[in-house]
C-alpha cells in the first residue's frame, strides 16, 4: 500500500537535518492515518509557509534539541512566515533610533519576547517598555560592553546555540481555517517528534529536553502522553502584553543572554 503523504510535503523534508527527515516522514503517515484527506486538501491548498519551509525549524540537529519552544502558528504573511517560530523573517534590523526598529514592532510577538528579554536582563523596567525607556537603555549599553544583537538572524542564532527547537504547534497557515481545527491533525505528527526526543533522550546521557509552550494551542502538548516524561515551562503566548513581565519566561531566558552578540570562538 502507499504512502497517504502527498509528494508535495515530502520534498518539504529537504530543509530538515539528515537525522529528522524519517522522524517527520512517520509523523506526517500518522497525520495521513488519522485524518486521511486532510493532506491531500493542503497540499492543493494556498498556505503558508510557502517556498518548501513548512519543516525549517528542524535544520537544528536532533543532537543539539535541548529546549522544544512551541508557539501556535506561522505569520499570516509570506515574507514573515518562515517555518521556525515567532521569527519573522520580514524583520532584519532589531534596532532604530526609536528603539525597536519598525518591522520588529509590526511583529507583535517577536516584539514582546525582545522586550521581556531586555527586562530580564536589567536593562528595562517591567512598568517602563515603551520607545523612550528603550533608546534610554540602548543608549546606557552604547559604550560599554557586551554588544548586542543587530539583527533578527543574530537572535535566531543565539536560539539555536542554546539548543532550541523552534516549532509552531501548527506548521501551517490557511486565512480560511480555524487555527483550533488546523491544528488538530498536526497532534500525531508532534507526538511523533516528541517520542523521538524522548526515545533519543534514552540512548544518550543528555537530559530529556524543556517544552516550553506558548499559548493554549501550544499547551494542549502537556496533556498528550508522550510529553508525560519532559519538563515543562508554560507562558501566555508572547501577542499578550502580559508575556513580558512572565517570571518563568524571565527565569528561563534571562541567564541565556540572548540579546548580547556571540563572540567568535
Amino acid at each position: 500500500m502507499g504512502s497517504l503523504v502527498p509528494g508535495q510535503l515530502l520534498e518539504q523534508l529537504a530543509l530538515a537535518d539528515p537525522g529528522w527527515r524519517p522522524i517527520l516522514a512517520a509523523g506526517l503517515e500518522r497525520v495521513a492515518a488519522a485524518h486521511p484527506e486532510y493532506l491531500a486538501r493542503l497540499a492543493a491548498d494556498d498556505y503558508l509557509p510557502n517556498a518548501g519551509r513548512m519543516f525549517a525549524a528542524f535544520a537544528q540537529p536532533l543532537d543539539a534539541v535541548r529546549y522544544v519552544l512551541v508557539g501556535e502558528g506561522p505569520y499570516p504573511r509570506a515574507q514573515s512566515a518562515i517555518g521556525v517560530c515567532f521569527m519573522d523573517g520580514a524583520v532584519d534590523a532589531l534596532w532604530s533610533e526609536n528603539g525597536l526598529s519598525k518591522p520588529v514592532n509590526r511583529a507583535t510577538s517577536l516584539r514582546n519576547f525582545m522586550k521581556m528579554l531586555l527586562v530580564a536582563n536589567g536593562m528595562l523596567s517591567a512598568s517602563d517598555t515603551g520607545a523612550a525607556a528603550i533608546v534610554a537603555a540602548l543608549g546606557a549599553n552604547a559604550s560599554g560592553q557586551p554588544t548586542l544583537v543587530r539583527t533578527r538572524a543574530e537572535l535566531q542564532d543565539n536560539l539555536l546555540r542554546q539548543g532550541f527547537l523552534l516549532l509552531n504547534a501548527t506548521p501551517v497557515y490557511r486565512k480560511h481555517v480555524p487555527a483550533p481545527q488546523e491544528a488538530r491533525p498536526w497532534r500525531h505528527f508532534l507526538a511523533c517528534v516528541l517520542e523521538a526526543l524522548a526515545e533519543h533522550g534514552e540512548r544518550t546521557p543528555s537530559a530529556l529536553p524543556t517544552l516550553v509552550l506558548w499559548g493554549k494551542v501550544a499547551e494542549v502538548l502537556a496533556q498528550m502522553p508522550a510529553s508525560g516524561a519532559f519538563p515543562k515551562v508554560l507562558a501566555e503566548h508572547p501577542y499578550n502584553l502580559s508575556f513580558i513581565d512572565n517570571p518563568a519566561m524571565q527565569a528561563l531566558f534571562g541567564p541565556m543572554r540572548l540579546l548580547e552578540l556571540a563572540r567568535s570562538r
